[in-house]
């Protein structure tokens, strides 16, 4: 049964540690990572709150590889909380990513990335707005296109993404080691000197790193297609943090052998600030390695979220067609097209920066629920099986973190988070129409029908054949 019609279990250890690591290392230690010495006012103290947000993700991280090991299904946190809660916390979840989470955060990349693609072009004057956008659709289509017709393509396209971001900060490492290897180390002097140790700036650092490192969940909306899951799930987990908080802090270390912590925190984009004062001629070459950059975070956005509409489609809470695959690739292409679309209308937006703010305030209620339901597991599934288990303090101790998250944010970004709430508010109304109004009218059933129909034919999908008939290539 070679040709099943079957999603395929074929990403690997190595491929599954470069989607995790081209997607937590996007946009922000390119661009700006001032965030962290913006409120900590010290080079000493920001470094320490780096790797207490490395340290946080990590053990985050952790309880997510237990739950992705105990319940090897793709989907990730909506699988969980549907687990832990039921139905309808977990139409929340699915829904919250659905419409902000997901193509809000490609919407937003694929214009950073069109910017830093045009910026060398444009050197002496703003980048043309249509240009821009322009860009920002090929993008997005090129990536979209690649992702339906084959899994592999995907991740090798993410592997290549992952090693040219590495080369870029390898690029920065080096460099700052030569500044510093010729004594240009004053940023690093009384490196505690000012330090605000207040609550208010502590937690508003945190909030900052907090965002940095985000991405290491994304794996497990692909356990299924993970080769090995319950070992390369948590093994892929613990390296990619691993790589990416190494990174983060000796790339710190770099910016700050050359650049004053004044001029990173003046700085619109740290990394090519740091290129002008290093590279000479070959500047240009560091907003380009930025794009690339941003678009791993993008690719391995929509290979992941593709996979959690998929499921939801299978649950009935999204529409029928999305949980068909591609017959001849077995791609989830209904789910990417909708991605696609999605996408395409926030990339007008004029103010897609007030969208992520809603984003962030959606990802954090959402890891509270997960680390809540994990607690409630270990009462409710006693004996469910555990291949990694993490003190049950942890999760009860991280779900008590976020909560504190969502509660910041809120008050921080009250207009934001009460547009998030009042936009999952109007997904109940559909998720009681669509999943609990069980006997509609005939008129209206035709309907759900034959758009279910119209979408099949356009994108050649077909339903996933039986789980019993699912044979692994």
């Amino acid at each position: 049964m070679g040709d099943t019609v079957q999603l395929k279990k074929q990403i690997t250890l190595f491929q599954g540690v470069a989607i995790i690591v081209g997607i937590i290392i996007g946009s922000g230690i390119f661009v700006s990572p001032v965030g962290i010495l913006m409120h900590t006012k010290s080079v000493g103290f920001s470094m320490i709150m780096w790797a207490c947000c490395g340290l946080y993700n990590t053990l985050c991280a952790l309880c997510y590889a237990e739950l992705g090991a105990s319940i090897p299904q793709s989907g990730g946190e909506y699988i969980y909380i549907r687990r832990a809660f039921g139905d309808y916390p977990a139409f929340v979840c699915l829904w919250i990513n659905f419409l902000l989470i997901c193509p809000v955060g490609i919407a937003a990349l694929s214009l950073i990335a069109s910017l830093y693609i045009l910026q060398p072009i444009f050197p002496d004057c703003t980048v043309p707005p249509l240009a821009e956008r322009f860009i920002a659709i090929c993008l997005v289509w090129f990536l979209i296109a690649i992702n339906c017709r084959n899994v592999k393509w995907a991740t090798r396209v993410q592997v290549v993404i992952t090693a040219s971001k590495l080369i870029a900060l390898a690029i920065i490492i080096v460099m700052g080691i030569v500044y510093l290897a010729m004594g240009d180390g004053e940023s690093f002097q009384n490196s505690f000197e000012d330090s605000d140790f207040s609550a208010g700036a502590i937690a508003l650092s945190f909030y900052s790193g907090f965002w940095a490192y985000s991405g290491w969940s994304y794996l497990n909306f692909l356990t299924e297609e993970l080769v090995n899951p319950n070992r390369n799930l948590p093994l892929a987990i613990m390296i990619s943090m691993g790589v990416v908080i190494g990174v983060y802090l000796v790339t710190n270390i770099a910016y700050l052998a050359v650049l004053t912590p004044a001029q990173m925190v003046k700085s619109t984009a740290v990394a090519v600030t740091f290129a002008e004062q290093t590279m000479g001629v070959m500047q240009w070459l560091m907003p380009i390695l930025i794009a690339i950059s941003v678009c791993g975070t993008m690719n391995g956005t929509a290979l992941s979220m593709s996979r959690l509409f998929f499921i939801g489609a299978k649950n009935n809470h999204m529409p029928a067609f999305m949980s068909m695959i591609q017959y001849k690739y077995l791609t989830p292409a209904s789910s990417l097209f909708i991605i696609l679309c999605l996408t395409l209308c926030f990339q007008s937006s004029n103010d897609i920066w007030f969208l992520i703010e809603m984003e962030g305030f959606g990802f954090a209620s959402i890891l509270t629920i997960v680390f809540a339901g994990q607690v409630w597991l270990r009462f409710k599934e006693p004996d469910l099986k555990r291949p990694i288990k993490v003190p049950i303090a942890l999760p009860a101790v991280l779900c008590l973190v976020s909560l504190a998250v969502v509660i910041l944010t809120f008050y921080q970004k009250m207009t934001e988070s009460l547009l998030a709430l009042l936009l999952v508010a109007v997904g109940t109304v559909l998720y009681l129409i669509g999943n609990r109004w069980t006997n509609k009218p005939d008129f209206i059933q035709s309907k759900i029908t034959a758009v279910n129909i119209f979408f099949q034919k356009l994108l050649l999908v077909v339903p996933q054949e039986n789980e019993k008939d699912l044979q692994w290539d």
